[in-house]
């Protein structure tokens, strides 16, 4: 499996500061293209939010580069641990996070949301409420659930979808990396879809589209090459703006060939 990625970021209509990061990487090995793709939203409402995720964008592109990589590349590398690996760096973050805003008085934080697609499986690790998408032809479907309060309220049924739109609690989560005591992961895997995209983003990104939107304009079917697969990306920020979202918003595709 061969693939291709794009992505657009911006500040949005009212912050001061973009406190999104993202990371995407493509690399060539011994036994094929392997493609791994991070979406951070540092927390808009918590001091040093772009510091947050940045440090753990950081950390996880270090693990790719000096860790997966190499031993990929030797043919040693064990999926069966990958979990425990990525569980290591976001604890070691959630740590470095906490004591970094104990000793200078702020609260700090930041979502994940991590795919890596390696030898036909994708991985997936989640921390949040940003999401990461598959479209498949003219169907979308949701990899990660939302680890926030209106989220566990329509669970157990004691909210309507409707009611959740409006609600001053929207953006209230569950856990963060660098704002919680304890960080519990969402670990994830399945099959790589042959001409499928997978969509990593922000909250802020898919609050004011609907899913058909992101298909028609992101999807697989409609992004022949790079150049449209960024220019859907970018249409759809500037929709998003248009609508008045408030928050920054943040895309990343990884498109398989």
């Amino acid at each position: 499996m061969n693939y291709r990625a794009a992505y657009h970021t911006d500040v949005g209509l009212t912050k001061k500061t973009n406190q999104d990061s993202l990371g995407i990487k493509i690399a060539e090995t011994s036994q094929g293209q392997t493609a791994f793709g991070i979406v951070c939203d540092g927390m808009g409402g918590l001091a040093k939010g772009e510091l947050a995720s940045k440090e753990v964008i950081l950390a996880f592109i270090s693990w790719f580069d000096d860790k997966f990589m190499k031993e990929v590349n030797k043919g040693e590398y064990d999926t069966s641990k990958l979990n425990d690996e990525w569980n290591t760096i976001i604890q070691t973050q959630n740590r470095k996070l906490g004591d970094y805003g104990r000793n200078n008085n702020l609260q700090l934080g930041t979502t994940i949301s991590a795919i890596l697609l390696y030898k036909g499986r994708y991985y997936i690790v989640h921390v949040g409420d940003s999401r990461i998408y598959q479209i498949t032809g003219n169907s979308s479907y949701l990899l990660t659930n939302d680890q926030t309060f209106i989220a566990r309220e329509i669970a157990a049924g004691r909210m309507t979808v409707e009611q959740s739109k409006t609600d001053p609690r929207r953006s209230v989560l569950l856990q963060c990396v660098g704002a919680s005591d304890i960080v519990e992961p969402e670990f994830s895997t399945g099959i790589v879809m042959p001409n499928t995209t997978y969509v990593i983003c922000s909250d802020g990104f898919r609050h004011q589209i609907s899913e058909q939107e992101m298909i028609a304009k992101i999807g697989p079917e409609n992004t022949p090459d790079e150049d449209s697969m960024e220019n859907g990306c970018i249409y759809l920020t500037e929709l998003v703006k248009q609508r008045k979202e408030t928050d920054n918003i943040t895309v990343g595709l990884i498109k398989t060939v």
